[in-house]
């Protein structure tokens, strides 16, 4: 038996964000920014994916393949007709939600991982007899391939988000531990650089520990960007640590949510 904690009851909330009236009293230049703002935060909220789990963005891909070919109503002949039930195919939907919600498979309040509330057969019967998998067998078999086992994995470290061994987190190599973290920081802020826009990987370099600090953005360049006097980018030496600063760390998103926050401009 699963602890409750680690899956979404059925009967959770739903609530429909309505937009359509207060949309269409805008004026056509409001449109156009609200327009383009949501677009720059939707390919934002991509990378929250990528910086919530190693296995959130393949789950992701899957669902939106799924649901791009088939609406929830098609998918419920389908499950019924994989055996499963009606509660079985409600926890498919609810798991589905859970992890738009919180853009991954862990809770935004509360780090805890949650997996869906059926029997890992009943799921994969379910994403076999897709129309999305009937159509392109090879990408989805890829896709759940690479995620299944992680996605109802519940290993003492894959139960919540933390560092080293306590947790799951992409925003650090698995070999990072609080003093890593807190040293980082100190760094970054001697830097006047923000944690929230990087990600750190810690690697051996003759016997002393190197940091890797990737700047998320659309450059890739190793140079000085708008309101910088110098570059922050480049090798320093900190607290008798090595520190390496890199542009470019998700730069094909976040060229889009550069291009679609100027369109807004």
């Amino acid at each position: 038996m699963v602890d409750s904690q680690y899956y979404l009851p059925n009967d959770i909330g739903i609530s429909a964000l309505d937009c359509h009236e207060a949309f269409r009293l805008l004026s056509p230049q409001e449109k156009k920014y609200a327009h383009y703002l949501s677009r720059g935060a939707w390919y934002g909220g991509l990378v929250v994916l990528l910086q919530t789990s190693p296995e959130s963005a393949n789950i992701f891909v899957l669902l939106q393949r799924i649901f791009r070919k088939q609406t929830p109503e098609q998918l419920e002949d389908v499950a019924k007709a994989a055996g499963l039930s009606s509660d079985e195919y409600q926890a498919f939907l609810v798991y589905a939600a859970g992890l738009y919600a919180n853009m991954g498979n862990y809770k935004s309040f509360g780090d805890t991982k949650f997996i869906p509330n059926l029997p890992k057969d009943k799921l994969e019967a379910l994403v076999r007899a897709s129309q999305a998998f009937q159509e392109n067998p090879t990408a989805m078999e890829a896709l759940w391939s690479s995620s299944s086992c992680l996605i109802y994995s519940l290993e003492e470290r894959q139960k919540q988000l933390g560092l080293g061994n306590k947790g799951i987190t992409t925003y650090f190599s698995g070999n990072c531990c609080l003093e890593d973290a807190e040293l980082a920081q100190r760094f970054l802020d001697s830097k006047k650089l923000s944690a929230y826009n990087t990600r750190l990987f810690k690697r051996d370099n003759g016997g002393k520990p190197c940091y890797e600090v990737r700047l998320a953005s659309a450059v890739q360049k190793d140079c000085a960007v708008d309101g910088e006097c110098e570059s922050s980018c480049g090798s320093f030496n900190f607290e008798d640590k090595e520190f390496i600063v890199k542009r470019g760390d998700y730069s094909p998103l976040m060229e889009k949510v550069c291009h679609y926050l100027q369109q807004a401009q």
